[in-house]
C-alpha cells in the first residue's frame, strides 16, 4: 500500500513538474515575442510554411465534408418537409464546429508533426545549443516565428475549410439533389449571425491554433535528442493535440451558448 502511494506521489511530482515547466516555456515565449515580431518575415515565412502547404489538404477534406454534410442534411431535412434549409444546417455547422475542430486535427497532424521534428532534429543536432553559446535566444529567434506563424495560419485555413465546404454543400445540394439554388442561399443568409455564429468560430480557430502550435513546439524542444525520443516527440504532438483540441471545443460551446 505504501509503494503505491509513493507512485501516485510521484507521478503527480512529475505531472507538476512538466506543468510547470510548460508554463514557464509559455511565458517566456510570450515575453520574446515583441522582440521577434519586429523582424515579420521570419513569421511571414512560418506563416507560408505552415499555411500554404496545408491548404491542399484543408482544401480537399472540406470539399468532402461539404458533401457528406449536404447528403446527410438534405435526407434528415426531407422527413421534416425542410430540404430547404439545407444551405443553413451546411454554414452552420461548418462555421460554427467543424471548420475550426477539423481543421485544428489537421492541422495537427500536418503541421504540428513537422513543427516537433524540425525542433527535435535541431535539438538533436545541438544547433539550440550552438545559438546559446552565441548569445542567440533560441526562443526569440526559433520558437516565436513558428509560434506566431501557426496561430495566424490556423484561422485563415478554417476560413479555407468552411468556405469550400460551403461550396461542396452546394455542389450537392443544388446541383446534384436539385434544390432551388435560391433557397439554398436565402436559408443560409438568413440563418447564420456574422457576429454569433462566425465570430464564435473564429474565437475557436484563434485558442487552437496557439494550443496545437504551442503543443508542438513544446514536445519538439523538450525531447530528447535522439532519434526515438523524436519520434516518440512527434507522437505526442498528434495525441495531445487532437485531445486538448476536444477538449476546449466543448468548453469553449458551453462557454459561448451560455453567454
Amino acid at each position: 500500500m505504501i509503494a503505491f502511494a509513493a507512485r501516485i506521489g510521484a507521478g503527480l511530482r512529475l505531472t507538476l513538474v512538466d506543468v510547470g515547466a510548460s508554463a514557464r516555456l509559455f511565458f517566456t515565449l510570450l515575453a520574446r515575442s515583441p522582440k521577434a515580431l519586429t523582424r515579420f518575415v521570419l513569421v511571414r515565412e512560418q506563416v507560408f510554411y505552415l499555411g500554404n502547404r496545408s491548404l491542399s489538404i484543408i482544401g480537399v477534406s472540406g470539399l468532402f465534408v461539404g458533401f457528406v454534410l449536404a447528403l446527410q442534411g438534405y435526407y434528415t431535412l426531407q422527413r421534416y418537409g425542410s430540404a430547404e434549409a439545407v444551405g443553413m444546417l451546411v454554414a452552420l455547422s461548418l462555421v460554427r464546429e467543424l471548420g475550426p475542430v477539423v481543421t485544428a486535427l489537421l492541422f495537427a497532424g500536418r503541421a504540428g508533426t513537422s513543427l516537433t521534428a524540425e525542433i527535435g532534429l535541431m535539438k538533436a543536432g545541438e544547433q539550440l545549443t550552438a545559438m546559446e553559446m552565441m548569445a542567440v535566444d533560441p526562443v526569440q529567434r526559433v520558437l516565436a516565428p513558428r509560434f506566431w506563424g501557426g496561430v495566424i495560419a490556423m484561422p485563415l485555413l478554417a476560413a479555407v475549410f468552411s468556405a469550400v465546404g460551403i461550396i461542396g454543400g452546394w455542389l450537392v445540394a443544388v446541383a446534384l439533389i436539385g434544390i432551388d439554388a435560391g433557397a439554398f442561399w436565402s436559408q443560409m443568409q438568413g440563418g447564420v449571425d456574422v457576429f454569433a455564429d462566425v465570430g464564435n468560430g473564429v474565437i475557436k480557430s484563434l485558442v487552437f491554433g496557439v494550443t496545437v502550435t504551442f503543443v508542438a513546439l513544446l514536445q519538439g524542444y523538450a525531447c530528447k535528442p535522439t532519434p526515438e525520443g523524436v519520434s516518440a516527440a512527434t507522437t505526442r504532438t498528434v495525441v495531445l493535440s487532437s485531445l486538448a483540441v476536444l477538449a476546449l471545443d466543448f468548453m469553449l460551446t458551453a462557454t459561448m451558448f451560455s453567454i
